[in-house]
């Protein structure tokens, strides 16, 4: 229980890689504090069972990651509540896709507050905190796309490849303050939205299952398989652990060679 009386703040938790990563944190003995939206009884049922399961306390924060006073306000209820804010995970992100000449400009501003700007806002909020104790983890979930681009998804690159240099700035701001920041990059990710995509991509395509999985998500992934929120998860809480006390500043790619090709 590495994290026992310490508290996480992971934002875009209610589902996929971020709830994957609060109940990773939970288990190594953190408080949590969830946010994002969804259903509230779904949302209630994922904070009950962290409780439950890991015997730590778990909150939500329902805050808007377009809007920075929320993010203000979902850092210092953390610390109302907790007494701390020792672990950061910006992870909430959202995506659009469309030739940059057709990219609509609302989507480009939405995709680069959320992607990018929250995590500038929550760590501002979150680093006086950690400080304070002498001692915290800011960690990104960027993606292969801060490392390689794809046509069509314009916004999205360029704020995965911003977050990759923010955390470098930071990184080396926070070096003499046992402050460390680093992203983690997945490739595709098993979840319910990518599986909830298939029946329909099968139906544009004609294709099969296996064929949508294989040559239409896992086309640039060599191993043919996904990535799982559980290893995010577990490359995460490794990040947090005092053994990767000396770790800061790096971009972990989990992208079953995507990115070495």
């Amino acid at each position: 229980m590495s994290l026992k009386g310490k508290t996480a703040v992971v934002t875009g938790s209610t589902s996929g890689i971020g709830l994957a990563v609060a109940r990773g944190l939970a288990r190594d003995g953190a408080n949590v504090v969830l946010n994002g939206f969804g259903k509230s009884q779904d949302i209630e049922a994922a904070r009950e069972a962290i409780e439950r399961e890991f015997g730590v306390r778990a909150i939500h924060s329902p805050a808007d990651m377009t809007r920075p006073d929320e993010i203000d306000a979902m850092v210092a209820l953390a610390a109302e509540t907790f007494g701390s804010v020792d672990v950061l995970v910006n992870n909430a992100g959202v995506q659009f896709v469309s030739p940059v000449e057709e990219f609509p400009r609302e989507k480009w501003d939405l995709i680069i507050a959320i992607n990018l700007s929250s995590a500038f806002h929550a760590m501002k909020a979150a680093i006086p905190h950690m400080k304070k104790a002498g001692w915290g983890r800011i960690i990104q979930t960027a993606s292969a796309h801060s490392i390689v681009a794809s046509p069509f998804k314009s916004a999205y690159v360029a704020a995965k490849h911003g977050i990759v240099g923010l955390s470098k700035a930071a990184a080396l701001e926070l070096a003499k303050d046992k402050i460390t920041v680093n992203c983690i990059s997945p490739g595709y990710v098993w979840t319910p939205l990518v599986e909830a995509q298939i029946p329909d991509t099968m139906k544009a395509r004609g294709l099969t299952k296996e064929q949508v999985m294989n040559d239409v998500l896992l086309a640039a992934q060599p191993t043919k398989e996904f990535v799982t929120v559980e290893q995010v998860a577990a490359l995460a809480a490794f990040l947090c652990s005092d053994a990767a006390s000396q770790v800061t500043g790096a971009n972990f790619s989990m992208d079953g060679g995507w990115t070495a090709q």
